[in-house]
């Protein structure tokens, strides 16, 4: 029997202020956690103002509860290529492991991107990251530093065959 969950993904409007603003909060919250996790407090994103989060041309959507709380959201920016790169992927630390990112993420590739190769980058030591992009068809690709002190672990999937 399934279960019902008991959020629903849609998209975004930063342009409302209290939907940016529970963004940028779950944001700062979620990379917090990350740079724990990854040894590194330099995520850019960690230190990333409203104004900026906001000017961001990203597309935006979001795993929002029925009271209309916001428990997680994911970013992405189209490329040049036609395919997607994921930009950020965060969940609030009051729903982890309730399943808000993995909602996320397969409504992006089935329901939004299906056609589209979609790629992703994450803290090589973000362990629930790598299982969460292995377990949902993304192939790993190289590891690299973009920093000293920072490695980081990229992943893409490539588009369902047969999509439109």
């Amino acid at each position: 029997m399934n279960v019902p969950s008991p959020l629903d993904v849609r998209p975004l409007d930063l342009a409302e202020d209290a939907t940016a603003t529970a963004v940028h909060r779950i944001g700062r919250a979620a990379y917090a956690v990350e740079a724990e996790l990854i040894g590194f407090d330099g995520i850019p994103a960690l230190r990333e103002s409203l104004v900026r989060m906001r000017e961001q041309p990203l597309h935006w959507l979001g795993a929002v509860a029925r009271d209309g709380a916001i428990a997680g959201f994911l970013a992405w920016q189209e490329e040049p290529d036609g395919s997607a790169c994921i930009d950020r992927l965060c969940v609030s630390p009051a729903w982890f492991r309730r399943g808000a990112a993995s909602l996320l993420l397969r409504h992006l590739l089935s329901e939004v991107l299906p056609a589209r190769t979609v790629t992703v980058t994450t803290g090589a030591a973000n362990t629930p990251a790598l299982t969460l992009y292995t377990r949902l068809g993304f192939g790993r690709g190289p590891d690299f530093s973009p920093v000293p002190g920072l490695t980081m672990a990229s992943f893409t999937r490539a588009a369902e065959a047969g999509a439109p």
